[in-house]
C-alpha cells in the first residue's frame, strides 16, 4: 500500500540505499524490494544545527554518571534516568549532548501526546500531502539524541513506538509511509521520569523498563549542593548554605504533607530572587513554600521549619 503523496517503485539492495530516504521496506516482493519515494519534498529540511548546544552547559558531578553514560553510548544502549523533580537530570542530558558533540532534541511527554507526536504525520500543504516527521524520526534518521522527559506522563499505548529502538533491532516502522528507518550508528534515546510520581496509572511497562541502561539520580550532599546554588544563583556562600538547610527541612516532611522538598532548582530560584534584592524570607516564601503545597496545614509547618533555619 503506497502512503498519500508518493509512488512505489522497485528496486534492488542498491536502489535501497541510494534512496532519498534513510528507511527499508517491510516485505521483499520477490523480484527486488518494494520502497516509496515522495513526490514532494519534506515539510521542513533536516537541519540539527538548532539543536546542537554549543557552550558547556554547567553540571557538576555527583557519582559515576557521566562513566556510566559514555559506557551505554558507546555501545549505543538506551538510558533511563531516575530521579526527583529538580535534581539535574536534564541539565545532565544537554551537559552529555555537548560533550559527545551530538545535537539533542527533546520531548516533553504528556497524556494526550500520540505516537504519530514522535513519528510524525502526513500534512496538507498548498505543494500537496507532505510527510513531517516528528522529533523521534529526526533524530532516528540523522543521528542526535532524543530525550523524552517525563516518560510516564504519555500513555503507555503510546511508549511501545520506542520499543524496537530500544532492543538489538535499533529500527522505527512508520507504519503510515510503510517505512523500516534503520536508526542512525550515533543515535541514542534517553528518557526520564520520577519515581516518586508513580502509580497504577502511571508506570512504565516491565517490558519497557527492562530495555535500559539506569542512572539514579537524588539530590547533592549538602556541600555539592551549596557549590551549585553558588554557581547558579549568584549568591554568597552564607546564602547558599541557608538554603541548602532550608531544602533539608522541607525534605524531612516528605510524606508528612508533602510529595517532595524543595528541589535544587527551587533554592536556585530562591537564591536568585535574594541576589535580586528581595529580602531573603520573602525570597523563599514566594521560590520554595508557595510553589511546593497549596495546604495552609503545611505551608505553617514548613514555614516553622523554616523559620529554625533563620535562627
Amino acid at each position: 500500500m503506497t502512503a498519500p503523496g508518493n509512488k512505489a517503485v522497485a528496486g534492488d539492495a542498491a536502489g535501497i540505499a541510494d534512496s532519498p530516504f534513510s528507511g527499508r521496506p517491510f516485505l521483499p516482493d520477490g523480484e527486488g524490494w518494494s520502497y516509496t519515494i515522495a513526490e514532494t519534498p519534506m515539510l521542513i529540511a533536516p537541519d540539527l544545527a538548532a539543536y546542537r548546544i554549543d557552550a558547556e552547559p554547567y553540571y557538576r558531578p555527583v557519582g559515576d554518571e557521566i562513566t556510566v553514560f559514555e559506557a551505554a553510548w558507546k555501545h549505543r544502549l538506551p538510558v533511563m534516568l531516575k530521579g526527583p523533580t529538580g535534581c539535574g537530570k536534564t541539565r545532565f542530558v544537554e551537559y552529555m549532548a555537548w560533550r559527545l558533540g551530538r545535537p539533542l532534541i527533546t520531548v516533553a511527554a504528556h497524556e494526550d501526546m500520540t505516537a504519530a507526536d514522535l513519528a510524525g504525520r502526513f500534512l496538507l500543504t498548498p505543494e500537496g500531502t507532505v510527510w513531517h516527521d516528528g522529533p523521534l524520526t529526526l533524530a532516528v534518521r540523522h543521528g542526535a539524541i532524543c530525550y523524552l522527559d517525563e516518560i510516564v506522563e504519555a500513555r503507555q499505548d503510546t511508549t511501545v513506538v520506542i520499543h524496537p529502538l530500544t532492543d538489538a533491532r535499533r529500527m522505527l516502522p512508520l507504519e503510515k509511509r510503510n517505512e523500516l528507518i534503520p536508526a542512525h550508528p550515533d543515535f541514542q534515546l534517553v528518557i526520564s521520569y520520577n519515581p516518586g510520581y508513580q502509580s497504577a496509572v502511571k508506570d512504565l511497562k516491565e517490558s519497557t523498563k527492562q530495555r535500559f541502561v539506569a542512572i539514579d539520580f537524588d539530590y547533592p550532599a549538602p556541600a555539592l549542593e551549596a557549590e551549585i546554588v553558588m554557581r547558579e544563583a549568584g549568591t554568597d556562600p552564607a546564602l547558599a548554605r541557608t538554603l541548602v538547610a532550608i531544602a533539608a527541612c522541607s525534605r524531612n516532611l516528605k510524606g508528612q504533607g508533602l510529595d517532595e522538598g524543595a528541589s535544587t532548582r527551587m533554592l536556585i530560584h530562591a537564591g536568585r530572587l535574594a541576589a535580586g534584592g528581595v529580602p531573603l524570607e520573602a525570597a523563599v516564601h514566594a521560590g520554595i513554600v508557595l510553589p511546593i503545597t497549596d495546604d495552609a496545614d503545611v505551608r505553617q509547618a514548613l514555614g516553622s521549619a523554616i523559620s529554625a533555619c533563620f535562627a
